[in-house]
């Protein structure tokens, strides 16, 4: 049971009640009000059950409205049939449903989205209309649902009930209910980092309450003030005072069997645990936890994809960039005439990049500054940003700030990303791929660690894990550090998924930096 709180506002003492922020206070007042407060769990889980009913309900009118004028032919089960045989089916869909884990992942998941959930829509609707056409077969009348009318209920289903689920999720996180209170324990250089990473995704519905570490680092500048809330010894009268729903181990100095002891003690609190592991720099995406003899183990496969693989992906690659070049053949032929018309110059910015096993090749993007622009500012500014220790520039980005060198046109190709759809061409010649590595300047190797030269496994990308996750949010060491993850961590699963993922990331325009 979550330890009850009793007025968390007016139990806050007017030193404590300057320890934290005022949206924390707002959640807390929230709480004291609400007499039944629900958590992020009971919304999510509630509103993705209704997502699919709703999604599931809209496919199958649709589908009836659609066939309704068309004659039934011989055998084919009545419209009165499938309507009761569609209601009884429903709680064996959110049955189903809720033994794949679809409506449980949200809670204990910072980044959990609906393209995480497409694998599992799949499989349930898949199994649904086969459940629903071998229901009807088995009928005493010996009448089946028609084969036109289960393939388009599959395809109507799955599209539906996705669309659902993104509008209820995106209603969920605009509750106050939704965010979960938050402690990190361990003010130091790793704890700081994931406190500015959580400041930088708002939608993870994480909000940080405060550090708690008896030796606090000197903190960061780009997180604000360094809300202490006591001592690891504090911790369980912290949860109940804060109403804290999660709590993030991020290498404090304590010992690690009194860091054991901490985390033993909160199993009596209905709060999520996270443990940033000791070698986070190398763990990824396919990281799996397997046992031996009840042992944990990190598994971290091998970076080894099978030429089938990579084949696949290459497929993707033509198809998608040939498709993408056709569709956008206007748009080209647009931005060619505003980025001449504005200044003089080539349409074309060419620069060389280091590509697959670190073979150079000649990048294309629009120009989007003026033709004069050097390089020295961002090789130094490169040299600067080489871990995350680094600080943001001016713009509170983690990257130069050049605004005054860019056109007006460069400015909103940059917001909008268009200025990198030349980089199609690249794909074509098979020196780029639609999702891979972000494409590495050669003087930038000189602050290269050994482990970052991995990144040249695999082609660099349009898009990738740093684009979709962090953006200008993260330093060039981070950047670096993700693009290592991707590389050895890569599966057709996951360039399916930043795929998938790049749209909602344009159009969110996460403060693209000119």
């Amino acid at each position: 049971m979550r330890p009850a709180v009793e007025s968390p506002v007016e139990q806050l003492a007017a030193e404590d009640a300057a320890a934290v922020d005022e949206r924390t206070l707002e959640i807390l007042a929230h709480r004291s009000r609400t007499a039944r407060a629900h958590r992020r769990g009971w919304i999510v889980r509630r509103a993705l059950a209704i997502a699919d009913l709703v999604g599931l309900t809209a496919a199958f009118l649709l589908v009836e409205l659609v066939y309704l004028q068309t004659r039934k032919p011989l055998g084919e089960i009545s419209v009165g049939t499938e309507m009761l045989l569609f209601v009884a089916s429903l709680p064996v869909w959110i049955l189903c449903a809720k033994l794949q884990g679809l409506y449980d992942h949200d809670e204990e998941r910072a980044n959990h989205s609906t393209v995480d959930d497409l694998v599992g829509v799949f499989h349930l609707v898949t199994a649904g209309v086969w459940l629903l056409f071998a229901v009807s077969w088995l009928l005493p009348q010996t009448e089946t649902i028609s084969p036109p009318k289960l393939v388009s209920l599959w395809v109507l289903a799955i599209t539906f009930v996705t669309l659902c689920r993104t509008l209820a999720r995106g209603i969920a996180r605009r509750r106050l209910d939704y965010l979960q209170n938050t402690v990190i324990v361990g003010a130091g250089e790793v704890g700081q980092l994931i406190a500015r990473k959580l400041a930088a995704h708002p939608e993870y519905g994480l909000h940080l309450v405060g550090f708690i570490d008896a030796n606090p680092r000197e903190h960061r500048a780009d997180i604000g003030p360094l809300r202490m809330l006591g001592a690891p010894g504090q911790l369980s009268a912290i949860l109940r005072r804060y109403d804290i729903e999660r709590v993030i181990f991020a290498f404090s100095q304590e010992a690690e069997i009194d860091t054991l002891t901490l985390i033993r003690q909160l199993k009596q609190f209905d709060v999520q645990i996270d443990v940033v592991p000791r070698v986070f720099e190398v763990m990824g995406p396919r990281v799996e936890v397997h046992t031996v003899e009840g042992i944990p183990l990190v598994g971290m496969p091998p970076a080894r994809p099978s030429r089938s693989s990579r084949a696949v992906k290459r497929a993707i690659d033509i198809v998608g960039a040939s498709c993408m070049l056709l569709a956008t053949a206007p748009l080209f032929l647009f931005v060619a005439w505003r980025v001449r018309r504005e200044s003089p110059g080539p349409v074309f910015f060419r620069q060389e990049r280091l590509g697959l096993h670190g073979q150079p090749f000649t990048m294309l993007k629009f120009r989007s500054m003026l033709v004069d622009t050097a390089p020295e500012a961002h090789r130094e500014f490169t040299a600067s940003m080489k871990d995350f220790r680094s600080m943001p520039s001016t713009t509170g980005l983690y990257k130069l700030d050049q605004s005054d060198k860019v056109t007006r046109t460069g400015r909103w190709l940059r917001k909008t990303s268009l200025d990198e759809l030349p980089q199609l061409v690249n794909v074509l010649r098979g020196e780029m791929s639609l999702v891979g590595p972000r494409p590495c300047l050669p003087y930038e190797v000189e602050v290269f660690r050994p482990h970052h030269f991995d990144r040249f496994l695999v082609q660099p990308g349009l898009t990738g894990l740093w684009q979709v996750t962090a953006r200008a949010h993260a330093s060039f060491g981070e950047a670096l550090d993700m693009d290592v993850v991707y590389a050895r961590d890569w599966s057709l699963g996951l360039d399916l998924r930043l795929l998938m993922r790049t749209p909602r990331e344009l159009l969110r325009q996460r403060d693209a930096t000119v």
